[in-house]
């Protein structure tokens, strides 16, 4: 099933079941009001959402039906907010090891032998996610304004010392996630030693979360094999294959958070950005591309983005249908307000 949030004016907004094709929604209300609810009671909740969903599907196909959803109506991802709009933890990884090994190689420095043996992950912001089609909103351009675009988990409990397999049970829901960086603030706190802050604003994510059933069999062995599509400024940049190449997969990065602690319902684990390398997939983030510049020219050509930059992030199935929808977003300053920018 597909699951959205809508904005209602309220922190958490309101819980909607999407119907698959995404053209049609019908509020949970009287089954749950928000998916954290969902998350806490999935073996009770989830099957009734389902049978919503079910209903849903058989109303957006035309088929005439006693059960059919009487009040359906037609999904706008504008009204969205992040599936979950915020979490008890985000915890990013980077599991594409091509990825660091591209990065530090721009950079002159040796990929340290730990990076191949367990995941690098460090703890986001969750209390104020975007959703798919909200603003990026930045003081200055000169912070170094990149895209990210990743898939991501969202969980239920997964115990402490869970193994990978166990973890991959754990997995509730899918969706793809906008993790913007401030590239230029991030040499800086990478040197204190102690983290991302500062240069991790909000993380966006996809207008739908669903569940694991909805990938078929493009879901094996923890990781999603399908192509991330990354579009900038209307022009297409990333084609690249979110599977084959994940070092890590979500039940590894799951396990890892869960070393030495529980992991609750609701919480969001990212793969960090998708990366190949086959550079002719493009890219996920323009880190990437400008590390591939220095290494070939000696230095960065590519610019990062600007006020008035848009990025939209989709994948789609093997059917050529939007899985989770599009996160859609323009970079604007932070000093300007919305109603001067033609935006409601």
């Amino acid at each position: 099933m597909k699951l959205a949030t809508y904005k209602d004016g309220s922190r958490d907004g309101q819980l909607v079941v999407v119907s698959r094709d995404l053209t049609t929604a019908h509020y949970a209300t009287g089954i749950a009001n928000k998916l954290q609810q969902v998350l806490d009671d999935w073996n009770f909740i989830s099957p009734q959402l389902q049978d919503l969903y079910d209903a849903l599907n058989r109303s957006a196909g035309g088929t005439s039906s006693a059960s059919k959803a009487r009040h359906a109506f037609p999904f706008d991802p504008r009204q969205c907010m992040a599936p979950l709009p915020r979490a008890y933890q985000w915890a990013d990884g980077s599991a594409f090891v091509q990825h660091e090994e591209l990065l530090r190689k721009a950079g002159d420095t040796p990929v340290p032998a730990s990076f191949y043996k367990e995941p690098l992950i460090y703890q986001g912001a969750s209390d104020d996610f975007s959703g798919p089609c909200d603003e990026v909103v930045c003081a200055s351009e000169a912070f170094g304004i990149d895209f990210e675009a990743e898939v991501a988990v969202i969980t239920g409990d997964v115990r402490l010392s869970a193994t990978p397999e166990q973890a991959l049970d754990g997995i509730r829901l899918v969706m793809l996630a906008n993790d913007v960086s401030l590239r230029h603030l991030m040499s800086a706190e990478q040197a204190n030693g102690f983290g991302f802050v500062q240069s991790k604003p909000a993380t966006a994510f996809s207008p739908v979360a669903v569940t694991l059933d909805e990938l078929g069999d493009a879901w094996r062995k923890g990781r999603v094999h399908l192509t991330l599509q990354s579009t900038w400024n209307g022009r297409k940049v990333g084609m690249c294959e979110a599977g084959p190449e994940m070092t890590f997969h979500f039940g590894q990065l799951i396990a890892h958070l869960c070393k030495t602690r529980h992991v609750r319902a609701g919480a969001i684990v990212g793969s960090g950005a998708v990366s190949n390398k086959d550079r002719s997939h493009g890219y996920s983030c323009i880190a990437e591309k400008r590390a591939v510049e220095t290494i070939q020219d000696g230095k960065p050509l590519t610019e990062f983005m600007k006020y008035g930059d848009t990025i939209r992030i989709e994948m789609k199935g093997r059917d050529g249908q939007s899985l989770f929808g599009a996160i859609e977003q323009e970079i604007v300053p932070l000093a300007a307000p919305a109603t001067q920018r033609g935006t409601a």
